[in-house]
C-alpha cells in the first residue's frame, strides 16, 4: 500500500490524476465541448504517399459520429453536433472544433487555413483540436497554429500510438519514434498545446515496456494523454492479422486493466493532463475480445479512480516530476 495521498494535489483539485476536462475549467472558467468534425482529409498511409493500406488498426467508422460527414459542410456538422449533444451536455457553453478524422494538418496551408477558420465563425466555437499524426506538420503550419492560438484555444493532438519503433513499423505507422519526439519539440517551442495518445496490449510489447512509456513521455514535451486498450476492429488489417493468428494476441482482463493503468500513471509526470484511460467501439464493429461485457469508457474511469483511492496512489507518485 502506498503511503496515504495529498487531498488536494499539484493540478490544484482532489481528482487522482491531472483530469484534462477540471483543467479547461480552471483555465477558462466554462465548461468546453468538443464536436467531431469530418473535413474530408487524407492520410499518407492512405494516398499513396507512405502506404495505401493505413495503419492496421484504423477504421475511421468505428469512432465517427453519425453527423460527421464530408458531402456537409463543417459549419453544418458542428451545427447537428450541437444538437447532438445538447440532450447530455445542457451546460456546455462553448465548443472546439474536433477535426478528427484521418490526418487534419495533412494539406496545403491556405486549405487548412479555409477550414479552420469555417469551424471557428461557428457560433460558440472558441477553439480548435486537431487530430494528427507528427509526420504531418511542418514549420509553417506549426507557425499559423501559434498564430491562432493567441485569439482561440488551440490543442494539436498528434498520435504515437507507442514509443517503441518496432511497434510503429507493426503497425504500419510509416515514421520512426524521433519524428514524434521533434514534432512535438517544435511545437512546444512554440508553446502549442498538444497531447498524443498510446495503445496498450499491442502484441509486440511486454507489459514492462508498455510501463517505460510513462516515464519516455515525462521526458517530453508532451501537454495531455490518452490511453486506449487494444481493441480489434472490423475491416482493419489487424482483423485479418488477429484472425490469422489470434494465440499472438494477450488481452486484458478489465481487472487486470484497471491496475495496470493505475501503475501507468503512477510513472507518469504530474504535469501531463489526462483526456482518457480507455477507448470504446459500438460492439457492431468488435472482432476481438471485449473486456467487461463492452462497458463504457466512463464506467471504466469511475472504476480505476475507485481503485486509485483503495490503493492510496495518484498520478505522479512514482514519476519523480
Amino acid at each position: 500500500m502506498a503511503d496515504a495521498a495529498p487531498s488536494v494535489f499539484p493540478w490544484g483539485h482532489s481528482r487522482r490524476f491531472n483530469a484534462y476536462g477540471e483543467y479547461l475549467r480552471a483555465r477558462y472558467g466554462f465548461r468546453i465541448q468538443k464536436l467531431s468534425v469530418n473535413a474530408g482529409f487524407s492520410c499518407p498511409n492512405r494516398d499513396g504517399s507512405k502506404s495505401t493500406g493505413g495503419c492496421v488498426f484504423c477504421n475511421n467508422e468505428a469512432f465517427n459520429p453519425s453527423y460527421c460527414q464530408t458531402e456537409k459542410s463543417i459549419a453544418q456538422q458542428l451545427e447537428e453536433g450541437k444538437e447532438f449533444h445538447a440532450w447530455r451536455y445542457r451546460h456546455a457553453p462553448r465548443y472546439m472544433a474536433y477535426f478528427q478524422a484521418y490526418s487534419n494538418t495533412y494539406a496545403p496551408l491556405p486549405v487548412l487555413r479555409r477550414r479552420y477558420e469555417e469551424a471557428l465563425a461557428v457560433p460558440g466555437v472558441v477553439g480548435l483540436a486537431i487530430g494528427t499524426r507528427p509526420d504531418c506538420v511542418n514549420e509553417k503550419i506549426l507557425d499559423y497554429l501559434a498564430e491562432l492560438s493567441e485569439k482561440y484555444v488551440v490543442h494539436l493532438e498528434m498520435g504515437i500510438e507507442s514509443c517503441y519503433d518496432k511497434s510503429l513499423k507493426w503497425m504500419n505507422r510509416g515514421h520512426d519514434f524521433a519524428c514524434a519526439r521533434k514534432a512535438f519539440e517544435k511545437a512546444a517551442e512554440r508553446g502549442l498545446s498538444t497531447g498524443t495518445h498510446l495503445i496498450l496490449g499491442l502484441p509486440c510489447e511486454s507489459r514492462e515496456e508498455e510501463l517505460a512509456e510513462a516515464e519516455i513521455l515525462s521526458e517530453m514535451p508532451v501537454g495531455s494523454l490518452k490511453l486506449h486498450q487494444l481493441q480489434i476492429i472490423r475491416n482493419t488489417a489487424l482483423e485479418k492479422i488477429y484472425l490469422d493468428n489470434p494465440a499472438s494476441f494477450r488481452f486484458f482482463e478489465l481487472d487486470e486493466y484497471v491496475d495496470f493503468v493505475i501503475d501507468f500513471l503512477e510513472r507518469l509526470s504530474p504535469n501531463i493532463l489526462i483526456e482518457r484511460l480507455a477507448s470504446e467501439a459500438p460492439p457492431r464493429f468488435q472482432a476481438g475480445p471485449i473486456f467487461g461485457g463492452n462497458i463504457r469508457t466512463d464506467a471504466i474511469q469511475r472504476l480505476i479512480e475507485k481503485r486509485l483511492e483503495e490503493r492510496h496512489t495518484f498520478q505522479g507518485r512514482l514519476s519523480g516530476h
